[in-house]
């Protein structure tokens, strides 16, 4: 993933922030041929800044609603 507004190389010097970073870059501007991890995505979801639309969509995929 190319970012040219972010020193990627200053963000990686706090692995917690460079995750949740690269998770919403990933979210809201494409995959790329990336793939989420569930386990990443879980841990992380209460301090992601994504788009509301997006935020409701992947939380119905991650926790289904039992019946």
């Amino acid at each position: 993933m190319y970012n040219w507004n972010t020193d990627t190389k200053e963000l990686e010097k706090n692995p917690e922030e460079y995750t949740i970073w690269k998770l919403e870059q990933l979210i809201n501007y494409g995959l790329d041929g990336e793939k989420l991890n569930r386990n990443i995505l879980i841990r992380y979801w209460s301090k992601l800044r994504i788009d509301p639309i997006y935020k409701e969509y992947l939380h119905f995929l991650l926790w289904p609603k039992q019946s």
